[in-house]
């Protein structure tokens, strides 16, 4: 590690110190004047999905356009944004990585009612972290997703980043027919128990990708949000040497990605600062190899004749930490979810559930939609199912949990109102200091994480992949005082 790294390592880890503790909704940040308040609209709308000179798609928006309008809010100040529903069916919306109170959550059955057709309900909070999240619905949340309903919500630091731009790429993939409209076949099984459904077209920020615009010499942070039903992005940037800033909105210890690529799981953020030190009128690929035979170009960093911002950049820097509550790992409550089910997965150690997978399209046909499980059991839909609680976590104590995946498919695994420090990857430490909301699994890979049960409530723990998450890979959590589990 270059003495530059060096610095920034210790100074990153003396901050995480220095907040060690911290509880939910702090006291340290000063809260704004005021509520911010604002509004969205859910209604069917239009977008140009292939192109300016191509049919345009039916969709479904926040405020008529995809992705939904950018939300740009102050860390500590609340917020109030009143949702209404155009749609013809119900809608909820859930704030992607938020620590909210439970009520706030957007879970129909489980945190609120579903909002129904004409209908609108008003959330609040106070986002006690700075950092890229998003919104979308918890209702129908396949359909609904795959039509469009997706949108960014950044929460600005209270310190400012010193940066010469902030660039936001809202990536995703849709699945269109010929005539440009949205493909049927929302809940194919056979997607369901794989890989999910994987579009065949790709936009950047709602549109076809073209170049990206850049000057030689600028510093740029930019914000990789991946909103797709399934598609995992592996992200190659050609002649340049990002550093990884932020992951789920949460600062990290600056690092650069493994292999120089990127892994972006559906509902995973990505912050990076990337010093642009292209030539003047250059022109570098950006693009994504995770799906081996199936690699493409996604933009063109495309550099301006211009003369060059700088020609020497200053040491790397790291984004004001946010205050998480460090787990107490001397003695933590340990917990384990087993993830089964799926095609084509080996299933060690399965109970029935995985034998019913090993049969293939006939025997899950024969149980309906749960072709996945979690402990053995599935929680099939949004969370409407009237389940009691897979588990239940004393509040104000440190959890540590493993997740094993024993199938054969990768699932970003992601847990609502809490965001979690990553300890382990199949036994291996973790190579530097992380936090996050969702956590991608390859096959058969074990994880611990470990986080502070500091707000109460019912939780949802669900694989974002949409397709494994309405077919079973769910379920709740709750957090909950001292004689109040049940």
């Amino acid at each position: 590690m270059n003495s530059d790294f060096s610095i920034l390592r210790r100074r990153f880890l003396q901050a995480g110190a220095a907040l060690a503790g911290a509880s939910f909704l702090p006291t340290g940040i000063s809260r704004a004047a005021g509520i911010d308040e604002r509004r969205l609209t859910v209604a069917p709308g239009r977008a140009p999905l292939l192109g300016k000179d191509k049919p345009e798609s039916d969709v479904w928006t926040y405020d008529g356009v995809v992705p939904g309008p950018l939300l740009r809010v102050r860390q500590g100040q609340p917020v109030r944004i009143l949702v209404e529903n155009r749609l013809d069916e119900d809608t909820t919306v859930h704030w992607h990585g938020i620590r909210l109170p439970n009520d706030m959550d957007g879970v129909p059955g489980l945190t609120q009612p579903p909002i129904r057709p004409g209908e609108t309900f008003t959330y609040e909070f106070t986002p006690p972290d700075a950092g890229t999240f998003w919104y979308h619905p918890h209702a129908n949340s396949l359909e609904q997703l795959g039509r469009g309903l997706a949108g960014v919500l950044i929460v600005e630091e209270t310190e400012t980043v010193a940066v010469d731009r902030d660039l936001l790429w809202v990536l995703r993939d849709w699945r269109v027919t010929s005539e440009g409209q949205i493909a049927s076949g929302f809940g194919n099984m056979m997607e369901a128990g794989m890989s999910g459904r994987v579009g065949n077209i790709a936009t950047l920020n709602g549109a076809v990708p073209g170049d990206q615009p850049v000057r030689a010499g600028e510093r740029v942070r930019l914000r990789l949000v991946n909103v797709s039903l399934a598609r995992i992005m592996g992200l190659r940037f050609e002649g340049h040497d990002p550093l990884v800033v932020a992951i789920d909105g949460q600062p990290c210890e600056p690092h650069r990605p493994e292999d120089g690529r990127l892994l972006l799981g559906p509902a995973m953020r990505i912050d990076l600062m990337i010093d642009m030190t292209g030539v003047p009128g250059g022109r570098y690929r950006v693009t994504d190899d995770f799906y081996k035979g199936l690699e493409y170009e996604l933009l063109v960093l495309a550099y301006s004749d211009e003369a060059p911002l700088r020609t020497t950049f200053p040491e790397p820097i790291a984004l004001p930490l946010n205050p998480l509550p460090e787990p107490d790992l001397s003695a933590p409550d340990r917990h384990d979810l087993t993830l089964e089910g799926g095609m084509m997965s080996r299933m060690k150690g399965a109970g029935g559930m995985g034998r019913g997978m090993m049969q293939g399209m006939g025997g899950m046909m024969g149980m309906g939609q749960a072709l996945w499980s979690i402990n053995g059991t599935s929680m099939t839909g949004d969370g409407h199912a009237d389940m009691p609680p897979l588990m239940s976590l004393a509040r104000g104590k440190t959890h540590l949990i493993t997740m094993r995946n024993l199938t054969a498919w990768w699932h970003p695994m992601h847990l609502h109102g809490f965001s979690f420090r990553v300890l382990t990857r199949n036994g291996a430490e973790a190579p530097y200091s992380q936090w996050a909301d969702t956590v991608l699994m390859a096959p058969e890979d074990t994880v611990e994480v470990a986080f502070v049960a500091d707000n109460p409530g019912d939780w949802m723990l669900h694989c974002h992949v949409t397709d494994h998450q309405m077919a079973g890979l769910m379920t709740v959590l709750r957090v909950a005082d001292a004689g109040q589990e049940k």
